[in-house]
């Protein structure tokens, strides 16, 4: 069931953002890919990512410009592809909750785009990054994640006598990608002071290495219908604020509209078909007709009743292990 990324044509869509950068980059060094597609929409992201990985240094290396609601594109640019890593998507709450026909557009069509086009180009595995907020979703983003979730596990029943086997990666806040309370605390600092929304809330962390590195091994590891939830630590947001900005004054703000206090990564409901790892979960699907049974080696099925919450996780962050961490980046 393992497969060696070395000498394979991988794809990544969304190839420009934060995690698309650092996966380019951890594959080029690590794996020597026959060749790295990076699909993306924006021509100008694409000549400034080429002027850290130019194709004179880097002939693996392809920038492919394209969008995931355009299944022709995704047909035309997955020829000859063996590896798809998705990471496109519109992520930000508010612009979805105010664009959502456009959110749906790339996250839920887009997905169905890059299903049917992978089957129809016998791409061999398919990974998709979802979110936390996929897990009992109270947002639109919540939503048409859960939703694209939903379809990369049933893809593989689409696939039927063909190879085509897709999988998901779920995971919490990444340090330091755009977007993230973290840069802008650290904005927020110039001035003396942070803005909290609510001195209870708790988020899960994880570096972007560490998110990449998790997709690699779960790309090598999956079998198709897999949802993968690392074992990552919590923080207490005020905690974070001490780290991140120590010293600044903190004003309470309430929580945003579509913000939860805790986050979730597995639901009680979803404990039923979740097998636990050393350093792993695995949620099983609930339907999985391309396979009389899920693997389960090395693992154990999660106890009755189970949730995996920011809050009553059992691994947190002190404030000196975030700024030791955050010295990384």
């Amino acid at each position: 069931m393992s497969m060696d990324l070395n000498g394979a044509n991988i794809l990544i869509t969304g190839g420009t953002g934060s995690f698309g950068k650092r996966c380019a980059q951890t594959l080029l060094e690590r794996c020597s890919p026959e060749r790295l597609v990076i699909f993306s929409r924006d021509e100008l992201k694409q000549w400034e990512m080429a002027q850290t990985f130019p194709m004179d240094r880097y002939p693996a290396i392809r920038y492919f410009i394209g969008d995931v609601r355009d299944r022709d594109r995704l047909s035309r640019a997955f020829d000859g592809i063996d590896v798809v890593i998705h990471a496109a998507a519109l992520k930000q709450v508010p612009a979805a909750e105010y664009n959502p026909f456009e959110a749906v557009k790339t996250n839920v069509l887009g997905a169905q785009n890059i299903i049917d086009a992978a089957i129809d180009r016998d791409v061999k595995r398919v990974l998709a990054l979802s979110t936390d907020k996929a897990a009992n979703p109270i947002n639109l983003y919540g939503a048409t994640k859960l939703c694209s979730d939903k379809l990369f596990v049933a893809g593989n029943s689409y696939s039927g006598y063909r190879e085509t086997r897709f999988a998901v990666v779920r995971y919490g806040n990444v340090m330091g990608s755009r977007g993230s309370v973290i840069p802008f605390f650290r904005e927020c600092a110039a001035n003396g002071v942070v803005p909290i929304t609510d001195e209870r809330m708790t988020r899960f962390w994880i570096t972007l290495q560490q998110g990449v590195d998790f997709v690699l091994r779960c790309i090598e590891d999956m079998s198709g219908g897999e949802l993968y939830v690392p074992k990552i630590p919590s923080m207490r947001v005020t905690d974070l604020a001490e780290a991140v900005a120590p010293g600044c004054r903190r004003e309470v703000v309430g929580i945003r509209p579509g913000e939860k206090l805790h986050e979730t990564l597995i639901s009680e409901d979803d404990a039923r078909h979740t097998i636990e790892y050393d350093r792993h979960y695995v949620i099983e699907p609930e339907f999985h007709w391309w396979t009389a049974t899920m693997r389960t080696e090395g693992g154990r099925p999660a106890d009755d009743g189970f949730a995996y919450t920011s809050d009553a996780n059992t691994e947190w962050l002190s404030v000196e292990q975030m700024r030791e961490m955050l010295d990384t980046l």
